[in-house]
């Protein structure tokens, strides 16, 4: 009970806040685009991929020791939290350094990255900023961790889009005001240090021992844990940079800084999206390391099911409602100008439902400390995302930099983790995961075409009444088909009564404060 809970309170904040964070960020993109141009847009996608590139300096300590922490917590472990979390602390500060010297020794070299000089001024200085934002977000940032590890994500996540829609709305301010893009960047450095400074003097408060001092050394057990873990996640972000971080980079080189500026608007999307339904399944992470450390084997996998049937029917539902209103949302928000060709649409589409379709399995990865066993997958990966997506640019355009995405997550994700997963985990075959995995894209791709079908047919133009008809029907035709077909099975069942546990008690009591 107390790990549905927590899963549901984390989940809560995270769904609201991530709403709220969605809406005011939509207004400061439109303020954006109107006070400087799809240039700017480009150079401010592009900055963050290659800062993204720079991170992987962390390697992978942050989850390594977040898993160390769980059992320690679980167990009330105060001294070994102490040990763990003076580790975190020194690692994380050096990270800081080490991407700000990174960064600025990168600086000179930054339009190697380009095909073309943008018409932005003073590159050079907006980069150092970015350099800046991200070294600041690794100081102190440690003790979210602690948070986190400890069931209350929704703590972190309050401040996390409290502080980013005040930095959305002080952008937007700024921005009309002054039409000035240095303000802009000095804004998201501020509210950087401030969620940082909040979340640490709250972390302090409610764990007052990580005020004492601690001369304990780690055991050697968890010492090689983090050790292991840390060297297979060192593969794990090489393969996530290069697949999530470089498409911007290919674009920007081989066909524009301007071609950026256009998917910025899409990726606004996807990546809002991707944060909302994340904060489902990481709301869930550290309830399901208890689970795991606590309960049968039988028991894990039916929860696991359950979670990959809530994230078929996310992610399906999503994927459709983006394929059908992706292109009259983009044309009605910020014009014809910036549309990409379905074709195109397809496949972003396309390469977000594979994505979605991976995070059961993720969640559970990530909850069972299961780093080591696929570490050279990503290594993988990383290889044919590159040589198909550069080879594929020179002939498709922009189309074939994302095939290159698809084919690299068929080839080695969609296979290897959930084997792993299955052999390691949960010692068990992995055919029938499979099975299911059919079953639901079969369903996704059916209703998908359905829905498209009725909506091009009865909604050819795209104007504001169109676009809500459009909405009207992607609410009903896939939650319909996903209802009749998987609202009887146990996995719907299980997850139905698991949401009855948590809101009919709060709802009594809320009938009771009445």
């Amino acid at each position: 009970m107390k790990r549905a809970k927590s899963s549901m309170m984390n989940m809560g904040a995270g769904i609201i806040g991530q709403s709220l964070a969605l809406v005011v960020s939509y207004i400061a993109r439109r303020v954006f685009l109107d006070v400087l141009n799809a240039d700017y847009l480009g150079v401010n996608n592009l900055f963050t991929n290659i800062l993204s590139m720079l991170s992987l300096v962390e390697i992978g300590i942050g989850p390594a020791i977040v898993y160390s922490l769980y059992k320690p917590l679980a167990e009330h472990d105060t001294a070994k939290v102490k040990v763990l979390m003076k580790l975190f602390r020194t690692a994380y500060i050096l990270i800081g350094v080490i991407i700000l010297v990174l960064g600025g020794g990168l600086t000179p070299f930054i339009e190697f990255f380009m095909k073309e000089t943008p018409s932005v001024p003073h590159v050079h200085l907006i980069f150092l900023f970015f350099v800046a934002n991200t070294a600041v977000s690794y100081f102190f940032s440690y003790r979210r961790s602690l948070i986190i590890a400890d069931q209350r994500r929704y703590i972190d996540t309050l401040v996390h889009y409290g502080c980013y829609s005040l930095m959305n709305v002080g952008q937007i301010i700024g921005l009309y005001l002054t039409k000035n893009y240095f303000l802009y960047l000095i804004i998201q450095l501020l509210s950087t240090l401030l969620e940082n400074v909040i979340i640490s003097v709250k972390a302090k408060r409610m764990y007052p021992f990580l005020k004492e001092k601690t001369n304990d050394k780690l055991d050697p057990e968890t010492k090689q844990q983090i050790v292991r873990n840390t060297s297979a996640m060192v593969f794990h972000k090489i393969g996530g940079m290069v697949v999530n971080s470089t498409d911007n980079m290919i674009i920007s080189k081989m066909i524009g800084i301007g071609a950026v500026g256009i998917y910025a608007n899409y990726q606004m999307v996807i990546n809002a999206l991707k944060s909302i339904m994340g904060q489902i399944f990481q709301a869930m992470t550290a309830s399901i390391g208890n689970l795991g450390a606590t309960e049968s084997r039988d028991k894990t996998i039916r929860v696991f099911r359950s979670i990959f049937l809530m994230g078929n029917w996310l992610y399906g539902f999503s994927s459709i409602c983006l394929f059908v209103l992706f292109n009259p949302f983009i044309e009605l928000s910020f014009g014809a100008d910036y549309l990409f060709d379905p074709a195109v649409v397809f496949i972003i589409v396309f390469n977000f439902y594979l994505t979605g379709m991976r995070q059961a399995v993720l969640t559970f990865r990530d909850a069972f400390g299961i780093y080591w066993q696929d570490r050279y997958k990503p290594l993988f990966e990383s290889v044919i995302n590159l040589v198909v997506s550069i080879g594929l640019a020179s002939v498709w355009g922009i189309f074939g930099v994302f095939i290159g995405t698809a084919v690299s997550t068929l080839t080695t994700c969609f296979w290897v983790e959930p084997y792993i997963l299955y052999k390691y985990a949960f010692q068990s075959p992995v055919r029938p995961y499979f099975v299911r995995y059919g079953l639901y894209t079969l369903t996704t791709a059916v209703c998908g075409a359905l829905t498209y079908g009725v909506c091009s047919f009865l909604f050819p133009e795209t104007t504001l009444l169109s676009f809500i008809g459009r909405i009207a029907f992607c609410l009903v035709i896939p939650n319909g088909v996903y209802l009749l077909l998987f609202g009887r099975t146990q996995e719907f069942r299980y997850l139905l009564e698991t949401v009855k546990e948590v809101l009919y008690p709060l709802l009594q009591k809320i009938g009771k404060k009445r």
